[in-house]
């Protein structure tokens, strides 16, 4: 099944852009070739350009109080096993500390490196780090692999606090939402919401060999999933077929 999802608000939809952002750089890093190495500043530099805003890490350590304090609300419930609810609160007294201790907005302690930033004035411009351009850059592109990954992990050591919290506060978010099986009749399906719950996110599983897009809209008040078939290039037309889908929203 393909998982597709979509968040109902600004703060989710930055946190899962974060998320996709830093899984494309810890693949990039773990690769060899200076290439991968090159194309892991860039994504550096957008996680730097996405987490610039000035309340994100403040709204971030708010989500891990209010989780914190909600779960803590669990103690003495009834089936609710005390050793799993102190690691997970344990998990979040941890993240929540580590964020904290990082001074600034999300990646500012990389912008007094000259030569980081140098690149970044320039990585935007199409072939712009040619070796006549920033020959400095080029030099460090010529280092062993080891030597350029254990740079990439020195300028990244500040932003890990960051990927961790966003970790694990999604992960909250996903596991509370339980997935059930709807039809989508006539490659539509329309959900109305209930008063009084605020969902953040709504995710999509379909199978791939309906070769079938889902393109989702929602608010508060209701999801519209409509289902589309890419034809021979590439435009999406809807589909009028009957299919099932495994829906799940998270509050």
């Amino acid at each position: 099944m393909v998982l597709y999802e979509y968040p109902f608000n600004e703060g989710i939809r930055t946190m899962l852009r974060l998320e996709h952002l830093f899984g494309r750089l810890e693949m990039l890093v773990a690769r060899d070739d200076a290439v991968d190495h090159h194309f892991a500043l860039v994504t550096l530099f957008e996680i730097m350009d996405v987490a610039s805003r000035a309340d994100l890490k403040s709204d971030v350590l708010k989500e891990l109080e209010r989780h914190r304090n909600q779960l803590q609300s669990y103690r003495g419930h009834p089936g609710v096993s005390e050793k799993a609810l102190d690691e997970v609160i344990d998990r979040i007294d941890h993240t929540h500390g580590a964020l904290n201790q990082v001074s600034g907005k999300a990646g500012q302690a990389l912008t007094t490196n000259e030569w980081l930033m140098s690149i970044r004035s320039r990585i935007s411009i199409p072939a712009g780090t040619c070796e006549f351009d920033l020959p400095a850059y080029f030099a460090w592109q010529q280092h062993p692999a080891t030597a350029r990954r254990a740079d990439l992990g020195k300028w990244i050591a500040s932003l890990v606090p960051l990927a961790q919290a966003l970790q694990l506060l999604l992960r909250l978010l996903r596991d509370a939402g339980v997935p059930h099986r709807v039809v989508a009749k006539g490659g539509q399906y329309q959900q109305s919401l209930p008063q009084g719950k605020t969902y953040q996110l709504l995710r999509v599983r379909i199978d791939p060999n309906c070769g079938l897009v889902p393109e989702i809209t929602g608010h508060r008040l209701m999801v519209s999933v409509r289902l589309m078939r890419p034809d021979a290039d590439g435009r999406l037309r809807p589909a009028t077929e009957e299919t099932a889908l495994d829906l799940a929203l998270c509050a």
